[in-house]
């Protein structure tokens, strides 16, 4: 077969008309297989190894016809004469098995020949049946991805700097491709409904009374009572003429000026003196009141419909349809801006510290043989599960590649991977065809004189 050295594309010959509907379905497109510079080179060494095993069987024919000539007068030559017809007959022979692969030899529609061409649909089915049956074994797959240790060598290379900032660079390449296919009114509406789901249509007041039992319970009020209190301490400390003005602006007009100063002094000193009391006092009267006004407060909102109402009064009026929507446009403006600037800067807070989550992992990996071995033992589940459940799947893009394969052309690239190889054939044929032919023809001149 001879082969352009150049890289072609070749169009896949015209095939005859599907008999039927049934039939156009069931053949696959022909696809055309483009040469490659490699190819080129494969053809051309093959090319030359044809030349020299067409050589060799011209060199035995012309030592043949000379030895046959001159035979009788050189009675020696009948061994050289054997020699050369048993290389020929083996250079023959071995010529069209090798052709037989590929073509028809000299054209002739020989039965059995041509096997790559005609078979080739069926070479590709038990080639992915081999495949799947010997390689995509869930076993060998698993015990193969054990002997790897994919978990310490993905680990080595995450502690690195370089893998560190290898997978932040492409965790980054990812995000900002989601930011660009998602579409931001749809994620927008996906926070206004979860936030109605989850925040809105959930009556407020059980939970927000059971979680404020049991801050009241614990106590944890306290310190902001205590702070209340201090503020009013430190008020009325330093507003001694507000609390006298405020008593004399509301004393009636015929009470003498001296009179209100002096009863606003009073009142300044004994609302000091009641405030401080409160302040030093933890078991104070007004400390317990607040105690019990709260802790009624919490018990209303959990029981009380008439309380239950009024919360959600305050949430309605607190978030309504305008403002969740724009709660939800701030909630995703804000997210989305943030996260395109933090992988977009390199040294970033969040970039830093992802970097080094990463390298934290990885050392992990290396270091904790429990953690790698549980990573391992996923990975090998992970992967005997895909082999397991997409075996035939998997085998069958080998069977269904092969079947768009031009016939042809599929026999040219098998040649060009081997055809070299199978021509040492054909010389070595020439070889062992001559050594028998002269054994052969020794031992029968030997026997028979």
């Amino acid at each position: 077969m001879q082969v352009n050295s150049e890289p072609t594309t070749r169009e896949a010959p015209t095939r005859p008309a599907p008999a039927g509907p049934s039939d156009e379905k069931a053949r696959p497109a022909v696809v055309r297989q483009q040469l490659t510079a490699g190819d080129a080179e494969k053809a051309a060494a093959l090319r030359k190894m044809k030349l020299v095993a067409l050589g060799l069987l011209i060199a035995m024919a012309v030592v043949f016809v000379f030895a046959f000539a001159l035979q009788r007068e050189y009675p020696w030559l009948q061994y050289v004469r054997a020699a050369a017809e048993g290389g020929m007959v083996g250079a023959l022979a071995d010529w069209f098995a090798v052709t037989a692969l590929f073509k028809y030899p000299m054209g002739i529609k020989i039965p059995h020949t041509a096997i790559i061409p005609r078979r080739k649909d069926q070479i590709g089915a038990s080639l992915g049946e081999f495949v799947e049956t010997n390689f995509l074994s869930e076993q060998v797959v698993q015990d193969k991805l054990a002997s790897v240790n994919i978990a310490r060598r993905a680990g080595e290379w995450l502690a690195t700097p370089a893998g560190a900032n290898r997978v932040a660079k492409e965790g980054a390449a990812v995000i900002r491709g989601l930011f660009k296919v998602l579409n931001d009114d749809d994620v927008q509406a996906v926070i206004e409904g979860m936030v109605r789901k989850h925040l809105l249509t959930p009556p407020w007041g059980p939970p927000v009374g059971k979680l404020a039992e049991r801050i009241f319970h614990d106590g944890h009020h306290h310190k902001l009572v205590d702070l209340l209190v201090d503020r009013a301490a430190d008020w009325v400390s330093e507003n001694h003429e507000t609390v006298s003005r405020l008593v004399s602006e509301r004393s009636p007009t015929w009470v003498p000026q001296f009179v209100d100063g002096l009863v606003g002094d009073k009142v300044y000193i004994e609302f000091l003196k009641f405030v401080r009391a409160v302040q030093s006092d933890p078991n104070h009267q007004v400390r317990q009141s607040i105690d019990k006004y709260l802790n009624d407060l919490a018990q209303d909102l959990q029981h009380d419909p008439v309380m239950i109402a009024r919360a959600e009064d305050i949430k309605a009026q607190v978030l309504g349809d305008p403002e969740v929507r724009e709660l939800a446009s701030r909630t995703w403006g804000t997210v989305k801006n943030a996260l395109l600037g933090a992988v977009e800067d390199p040294d970033s807070e969040l970039t830093v510290k992802f970097k080094a989550a990463v390298r934290d992992f990885g050392s992990r990996l290396v270091n904790d043989p429990e953690l790698a071995g549980k990573v391992n033992a996923w990975i090998g589940d992970a992967a005997g599960y895909l082999v397991r459940t997409y075996r035939s799947d998997i085998a069958g893009v080998i069977t269904d590649t092969v079947a768009r394969w031009d016939a042809e052309e599929t026999s040219q690239k098998i040649e060009l991977q081997v055809g070299k190889d199978l021509q040492f054939i054909r010389i070595n044929g020439t070889v062992v065809g001559s050594l028998a032919g002269l054994a052969i023809f020794t031992v029968a001149h030997l026997i028979f004189g």
